[in-house]
């Protein structure tokens, strides 16, 4: 069927191109072709082909300065030849498919093989009723009511598994929407900047077309295939396609050939678009798998939902990796996925050990109630066995069975997966309304363990408008902006070329959108503050940027994070050369041997007046709080033109022009959110790259650090000084030295920060594993968002690199949003507590009423449909109400709980088991002395067919009340006395407590039969009632009793460091095998093997998934998001290979020759 629709659609493609081969001077098949040729290839091909590539644009009827003209009937009509720049998205999965998902969590599939027992048991009527003589003890045995109404049973239990599995199913389903319409409005949201007209515009990536001109510049992600027809110094991260790691350098005569999906780390300029959509390399590759990957479009989908920031056009990369290295990755994903999510580690535990519980309590019950039977009728009364009793003891068996099978039922926590579903979704719902867009479900409970966040200083912990308030210039420094007449002419004219044309010509000033608002700020901040500058200073930069367009730019040094600095070469009237710089001012100062004067004129500077001018300007503007930025420049002579290559001579002997403090002034909210970090117990530590002074000035106004304490403010150099050995490795020991006192890490570099990174999630020197979070927004913090336990990554500021690597998507991008994060973490946690708390009495209770009545009175007091109604419907809705309790500041002010904690702590057993005992006093009061306390006809061996008994019911109703009652006791989990306290703002668990009561009324007074249950008195009620409320009289009893005493209270529901053990040796398995295979072979063949590789990964994946099916489905599988590669240090510390560790699965090979790692299970 694939094939059949491929060729019709070549057919018809072929069809038009006969038709427009006249129009454009190219074939869609040509253009293909030539797409898939590299490097020198593809320039002589163009040559030959086309003469240049301008003759290309000539053949595409389009201008490499002006662009295409832009008219609507030309766009359509290469939309109509070319195709669209859309790859058609995969169909989301239909409801019933998330209905059968659901159906595979195992505590549902236990329900469901029972209630299909107990429904085939009910419509089993044996022979032989009427034989009185085979056997007397008929103690409880079933009424005629109870045999008609046996099916209700068996129906209630399927009913209730109907309920949990349509709202996981509906959960998944509305999430599944909720993502695809955030995913669309990404995308309407996903522009790229191109030139039509000769206007630079920015248009929808879905809107590009084969001949546009598009602009690229530093962390784009490149939406079409295209060929390079100016700019400088470009460098792309093409691993996602290739795998090799390291940056492509691209030129127009040596490779010109840019391709879709892949990143740009350097430089900037412009592409002529050659493919789109399904034919761009990335699409060719996506139909591919089409055809052979019904599992892969399974994954693919689930990237796409997810992937907050790449829009579809993208995706199919994802998914079509080296797939080596993507199934490797798949491994580790699992792995890491596996590991990731604490607390499902946790409740899984839990949730086997009260199911063998449970299954050990019903089989002791069912032993017990054959052999009493056994015994009493073979032994006590002298019966023979008689065939034709046969029938009627297998009846008596199947009965104790059903008896069994109701203790197992209440046993096992049914409400549990619904609980932690339903707490999840609806934390996820109401973080977007705090600017938390979560992209994977289990980020929002790790949230809550955090210990310590990462956090980048510019646009985070500061508003990231950048404004000069200082400046020295002419040998004086001012405090505030010069006025421009007291600036040397030469100087201020040199002052403003340098920054007009040396910067982005994407960045601009516009005016404010609002009256009297401040001027808007577009593109890199850091210019736009120069550029505002140039504006103070009653100059305007874009005479001087008309004057020397961007193609006229002679070579440009782009800004990165080694350079530090960036540098533009531009031509002058005369032929020679002047290259204009900024960057960071001790980087830059180092390279300038003169300083202009104050007349404007040149005079030597010697290291010594550097030193001078380091203390004397440059440190007050640091401890300001100030980022202090150097403009130089130098003038080069025609002949002989230098080495622009040789960067090292060509950035020395500059002049200096002038130095300015640029001030990102703190957002208001943030010292108040660092606050409540620290009383919670979470370290915040600032990376930045700026330098030490400024850092040390901002964290202390964020209040990160205070005068006077003991703490760690250390740059990039001396942090890999003290980390590294003679060797140069990287030591744990040492690490572990620094970052406990650790606070500020400045002018760090990428890999800086995710060493850092993983030194503190590897570090076992604390008792608690520790659990950091890192906030990002640049390309080169991809690695450390990947290492974290929770990656945030800045929505607005953010490139689509950083978002692909992140958990959580700021939409704000501020820093108080991480503590909301926190807040919503803990109070998942808690919820699941509080439910667990209030399900497990319910538990504990029912089993042993259900165990001692009917070892001891041969039935149940309580009886299935009943424990059915408590267990179901009751533990249903409770976990409705407590899952929703909105979080409260308070729950910032305790420890995390860390990684070890167990789910179920001292105060809560004693809780639980503190009710318990009150409520089987009671109940066992009532079952054998309740007839003399209520002047009722007793309950107990009741005759065969007895209607169902007052004393019975008010046991039941009992039952319920205090329940109910106990919901509220649960409502707090850490000993408090108000257990009322902010009950209205929760209005769903209001609703939930007097709907439960109103129903528990209808079922006593109406039940009738089915729920064997006969109406009762005023007074009786009254009494059942006051027995609940004595559940909250009694929850202050049990909080005076100090739990330290208690010690023998067990904490059950830990995660064992033992238990991580065995995965870890996989692991390395896993790794060993790989690094071997990748030395081997390199390249295309790899994703061959790793499609099949993969088909058995799905199958893993999917195991994991029935966890709580729920999350797991969330888990994004998308290879190169799943990345947990170290980033490699080659050489000098200064000197990263980034991408490996963003995107390239098969790249770690450099690092494995050296050292190899085990990733993974901390």
């Amino acid at each position: 069927m694939g094939d059949m629709t491929n060729s019709d659609f070549y057919s018809k493609n072929q069809r038009n191109e006969a038709n427009h081969a006249g129009e454009f001077g190219c074939t869609l098949q040509e253009l293909r072709s030539l797409m898939e040729l590299r490097g020198t290839e593809a320039v002589v091909k163009i040559k030959e082909t086309y003469g240049e590539t301008e003759g290309l644009c000539r053949h595409l009827k389009t201008s490499p300065t002006e662009g295409l003209a832009g008219t609507a009937a030309d766009l359509e009509k290469r939309k109509l030849i070319f195709g669209k720049n859309f790859i058609p998205p995969k169909k989301p999965k239909t409801f019933l498919q998330l209905v059968w998902e659901a159906l595979q969590d195992v505590t549902l599939i236990i329900l469901e093989i029972a209630a299909i027992i107990s429904l085939g048991l009910s419509f089993y009527q044996p022979p032989g009723e009427g034989n009185e003589g085979c056997g007397t003890a008929t103690g409880g045995a079933e009424d005629e009511g109870e045999a008609e109404a046996g099916w209700i049973e068996g129906a209630a239990i399927l009913l209730s598994v109907i309920c949990v599995v349509l709202v996981t199913a509906f959960n998944d389903w509305s999430k599944e929407k909720q993502f695809r319409g955030l995913q669309s409005r990404i995308e309407q949201e996903q522009k790229f900047t191109v030139v039509r007209g000769g206007q630079v515009i920015q248009i929808p990536v879905a809107e590009i077309v084969v001949g546009d001109i598009a602009q690229v510049k530093y962390g784009d992600l490149l939406p079409a295939d295209g060929i390079f027809i100016q700019g400088n110094d470009l460098k792309i991260d093409e691993s996602s396609l290739t795998g090799e790691s390291d940056q492509v350098r691209k030129s127009v005569d040596k490779d010109p050939m840019l391709l879709s999906g892949t990143h740009v780390m350097e430089g900037s300029g412009r592409m002529l678009v050659t493919a789109v959509g399904v034919n761009s390399q990335t699409g060719i590759i996506f139909t591919l798998l089409g055809a052979g990957g019904e599992e892969e479009e399974k994954k693919d989908k689930k990237a796409k939902q997810q992937d907050g920031a790449a829009a579809m056009e993208m995706q199919p990369l994802k998914s079509a990796e080296g797939g080596e290295g993507d199934d490797k990755d798949k491994k580790k994903s699992n792995m890491h996925k596996k590991e990731k999510s604490v607390l499902q580690g946790k409740l899984t535990k839990l949730a086997v050990q009260i199911g063998k519980a449970g299954l050990v309590m019903s089989a002791i019950t069912v032993i017990i109630l054959v052999l009493y039977f056994a015994i009493d009728t073979f032994v006590v009364n002298k019966k023979q066995w008689l065939p034709e009793c046969t029938p009627v003891y297998v009846q008596y068996f199947v009965k104790f069975f059903i008896i069994g099978v109701t203790v197992l039922v209440v046993a096992v926590p049914e409400g549990l997966p619904l609980a932690v579903t339903i707490s999840l979704a609806y934390s996820v719902k109401k973080m977007m309304k705090d600017n938390n867009l979560v992209r994977h479900l289990d980020a929002c409970e790790t949230m809550g363990n955090a210990t310590a966040i990462c956090s980048d200083k510019t646009g985070t912990l500061t508003t990231n408008r950048m404004t000069v308030v200082q400046a020295y210039v002419g040998d004086v420094h001012y405090k505030e902006i010069p006025d421009p007449d007291s600036i040397p002419a030469k100087t201020l004219e040199l002052l403003v070329n340098a920054i007009a044309i040396n910067s982005a010509y994407t960045t601009k000033i516009l005016p404010p959108e609002k009256e009297g608002g401040l001027p808007r700020q577009v593109g890199n901040k850091t210019e736009c503050g120069l550029l505002g500058f140039v504006l103070d200073l009653k100059q305007d930069y874009e005479p001087v940027r008309n004057l020397i367009p961007e193609e006229k730019l002679y070579k440009v040094y782009t800004f990165n994070s080694v350079r530090k600095s960036m540098s533009t070469v531009i031509k002058m009237p005369d032929g020679s050369f002047r290259m204009y710089s900024k960057g960071a001012s001790e980087i830059v100062l180092k390279k300038c041997s003169r300083i202009l004067n104050a007349a404007g004129e040149p005079r030597i500077f010697r290291p010594r007046d550097r030193d001078e001018m380091v203390k004397k300007v440059i440190e007050p503007m640091a401890c300001d709080g100030l980022r202090t930025i150097c403009v130089a420049f130098r003038d080069f002579s025609s002949s002989p033109e230098p080495d622009w290559d040789n960067e090292n001579d060509i950035l020395s002997d500059l002049t200096c022009i002038c130095v300015v403090g640029i001030e990102d002034p703190v957002r208001p909210e943030v010292p108040e959110a660092i606050r409540k970090c620290q009383r919670a117990g979470i370290t915040v530590r600032m990376v930045t790259g700026d330098n030490i002074n400024t850092a040390r000035a901002i964290a202390i106004k964020c209040g990160i650090i205070h005068p006077g304490e003991d703490f760690l403010c250390l740059e990039g150099k001396e942090f890999n000084r003290r980390i590294r050995n003679e060797k140069g490795e990287i030591e744990q020991e040492r690490i572990d030295k620094i970052w406990p006192k650790l606070r500020v890490l400045a002018r760090s570099s990428p890999t800086d920060k995710h060493t850092l990174v993983k030194g503190i999630i590897d570090s076992t020197q604390a008792e608690q594993r520790q659990v950091v979070a890192v906030t990002g927004d640049g390309t080169n913090d991809g690695p450390a968002l990947k290492k974290a336990d929770v990656g945030f990554a800045m929505g607005i500021a953010g490139t689509d690199v950083a978002k692909e690597a992140s958990d959580i998507i700021l939409t704000d991008d501020n820093f108080s949003s991480i503590v909301k994060a926190v807040m919503w973490g803990r109070n998942v946690y808690d919820s699941i507590s509080k439910f667990l708390q209030f399900q497990l009495t319910v538990n504990i209770v029912a089993v042993i009423v259900a165990f001692t009545g009917a070892c001891i009175t041969q039935d149940s007091p309580l009886k299935a449909v009943q424990m059915l109604w408590v267990n179901l419907i009751m533990d249903t809705f409770a976990s409705l109400a407590l899952a929703t309790e909105p979080p409260t500041e308070a729950l910032l002010l305790r420890k995390p709980y860390g990684r070890n904690k167990p789910l179920i702590s001292r105060t809560m057993m004693k809780n639980i088991l503190g009710h318990a005992v009150y409520q089987l006093t009671l109940i066992f009061t009532l079952l054998f002395v309740g007839e003399k306390m209520f002047k009722i006809d007793s309950g107990r061996n009741a005759p065969l067919h007895s209607p169902p008994s007052e004393h019975y019911t008010i046991i039941f109703n009992t039952f319920v009340m205090m329940q109910l009652f106990n919901e509220i006791n649960a409502r707090k989990i850490h000993g408090e006395r108000n257990v009322f306290d902010g009950i209205f703002r929760n209005p769903i668990f209001c609703t939930i407590v007097l709907g439960t009561f109103a129903i528990q009324i209808v079922i006593v007074q109406f039940g009738g039969k089915p729920f064997s249950c006969s109406p009762l008195q005023l007074d009786q009620w009254m009494w059942c009632v006051f027995i609940g409320l004595g559940e909250l009289v009694w929850g202050q009893v049990i909080a005076t009793i100090p739990t330290s005493r208690l010690k023998f209270l067990k904490e059950a529901g830990r995660l064992t460091e033992k238990e991580e053990a065995p995965e870890e040796e996989l692991n390395e398995d896993v790794e060993e095998i790989d690094h071997a295979e990748r030395e081997l072979r390199r390249g295309q063949i790899l994703w061959f093997r790793g499609l099949n590789r993969i088909q058995t990964q799905i199958e893993v994946v999917n195991t994991f998934k029935s966890g709580t099916s729920f999350q797991g489905a969330l888990r994004r599988q998308s290879s190169v998001t799943s990345q947990t590669q170290d980033v490699t240090n080659i050489s000098s510390p200064s000197h990263v290979s980034l991408s490996n560790a963003l995107s390239s699965p098969t790249s770690t090979s450099a690092a494995a020759a050296g050292h190899p790692r085990r990733e993974g299970i901390p």
